[in-house]
């Protein structure tokens, strides 16, 4: 009975503790009024949920606009620029020219009381190849910005699917403790009523009693348990924390996918880290373009458009305007552009061999997540016999203690062993979803 006490709370614990961590992170996401109802929720209504609620999507959807925003932004650059400016200055004291006038010196004064000046400017790139290239790099932005983004929404797909089984795997924990304590009670009463007949001794009677007493704890813990683990998947889900909800399903509901073949190892076209390398590798290499084409000639029209007045006290108005077209040859600039080629390429070449190595990784790790379902569905179905060996060892040996042919210590054996292969049973299908989930989010599988 200890054994299986501390298998359960061993479980419980793996489950709850990482949760917990996270969840600090998400409680801000939690934001939704208290609901006075319950809400039943199965994984795909709870993955809806998730997508509509969680901040973590709200803020890849906040950064993709903020990109397409951006990218429109650049475009600017090819319209026409038109400013215009105004400016009046009034004269305080007017300067003085002293002139020699056939031998006498005379004073001039020079300038108007009021000078008035407005001016109107247009100006646009007509030959621009770095520019035009720049563009496309906008371009590039928003799309990893989307590729982000959905990495996001993938990561959290996994954590909601997590947390799920988490919830599903703490209820049939407390559901096998619970029987067990239901078990202890009802062998408590029959050992009771055998002691008071005076067909057992004191001392079975006091170790159904203290059985009895030791699992009604455990139920306690395996209810906090469920507790935490909803509140882990309410954090995810980015709902309130007093939202009343009740996670329907149970772990048998996913035994069917462990017994059919699930990916090949070498699908990993819709990995998200591997797409944001390769879309980064595109801006390296459009970077490179566009910093060469730096040393070619770049021409630019402008149209300049005055009228200014100046007069004392009555104005005279002027005006003016040119048209201009200028052409801008690079020469020389110290190799500067020379250089800054020179760190693009090498940083090209980096991202590479980064991508080259994450690609490895990522290979093993889609190797190990199938290494571990394969053995999960190994002790599913080791379980899965056991259970059925041991339930009757259970009926058999209930049976015999009613009859008084076997003891309170072999019942509580044969319960105990009952209980173990259960638990490793659920056991085995949660890792297996768990490690599935996991694996999912690696090769980019966004449902």
């Amino acid at each position: 009975m200890k054994r299986l006490i501390f298998k359960v709370l061993t479980i419980t614990t793996i489950i709850i503790a990482p949760m917990m961590l996270s969840a600090q992170d998400n409680s801000s996401a939690l934001r939704q009024d208290q609901s006075s109802e319950t809400l039943r929720l199965t994984l795909d209504q709870a993955l809806e949920i998730a997508l509509s609620e969680s901040n973590t999507v709200k803020i890849a959807d906040m950064t993709v606009e903020k990109s397409g925003y951006a990218e429109k932004g650049s475009y600017s650059a090819l319209y026409p620029n038109i400013s215009a400016n105004g400016s009046y200055q009034r004269t305080l004291k007017k300067q003085v020219m002293v002139m020699d006038m056939g031998g006498q010196a005379m004073e001039i004064k020079v300038g108007r009381d009021n000078s008035i000046n407005a001016t109107a400017t247009a100006s646009m790139p007509i030959v621009n190849a770095q520019l035009w290239e720049s563009l496309k790099l906008s371009g590039m932005d928003v799309e990893l910005a989307v590729e982000q983004a959905r990495s996001s929404k993938i990561a959290l797909v996994k954590q909601v699917k997590q947390a799920f089984y988490a919830v599903l795997l703490a209820q049939k924990s407390h559901e096998v403790v619970a029987n067990v304590y239901e078990n202890a009670q009802k062998n408590y009463e029959k050992t009771l009523q055998r002691f008071n007949v005076g067909k057992a001794s004191e001392v079975e009677h006091l170790r159904a009693q203290v059985t009895m007493m030791n699992a009604e704890p455990n139920v306690s813990s395996a209810e906090n348990a469920v507790m935490l683990a909803t509140w882990q998947l309410k954090a995810v889900m980015g709902i309130d924390l007093d939202t009343d909800i009740e996670v329907v399903g149970d772990l048998n509901d996913y035994t069917a996918q462990m017994l059919t073949p699930y990916i090949s190892e070498e699908d990993l076209s819709n990995n998200s880290s591997l797409l944001q390398l390769s879309i980064q590798g595109r801006m390296l290499e459009s970077t490179i373009r566009m910093q060469k084409k730096q040393y070619l000639p770049t021409l630019a029209a402008s149209i300049n458009y005055n009228y200014s007045a100046m007069g004392d006290e009555e104005l005279r108005w002027f005006p003016s305007s040119t048209a201009a077209v200028s052409l801008s040859i690079p020469i020389f600039d110290g190799f500067q552009k020379h250089y800054s080629i020179k760190q693009s390429k090498i940083n090209k070449n980096m991202l590479d061999l980064q991508r080259e190595d994450t690609e490895r990784n990522l290979r093993i790790g889609i190797r190990n997540y199938n290494d571990q379902m394969a053995l999960c569905i190994k002790n599913y179905q080791a379980a899965e016999a056991t259970v059925e060996i041991a339930q009757k060892s259970y009926d058999i040996s209930e049976k015999m203690y009613e009859v008084g042919k076997a003891t309170l210590v072999e019942l509580n054996d044969a319960q105990l062993a009952l209980q173990q292969a259960q638990l490793t049973q659920a056991q085995a299908v949660y890792n297996f979803m768990v490690t599935k989930a996991s694996l999912d989010e690696l090769i980019g599988k966004e449902e």
